[in-house]
């Protein structure tokens, strides 16, 4: 009984998640940013070409 409850439990939230992301809208946007502040470089991390991923330049 309480492993059929905890397969439905975990499987029922996964399905969830899943809804919620398939029904953001910014996931159906193409180009746009979020908005939100860019993430800090990491130690360690290469650092981004100024010219790649920009249209134009």
């Amino acid at each position: 009984m309480i492993d059929i409850f905890s397969l439905f439990l975990t499987h029922g939230l996964i399905a969830i998640a899943i809804v919620r992301l398939l029904m953001r809208e910014d996931l159906d946007v193409a180009g746009e940013g979020t908005g939100r502040k860019p993430r800090r470089q990491r130690r360690g991390e290469p650092d981004k070409p100024s010219g790649q991923g920009q249209p134009g330049a």
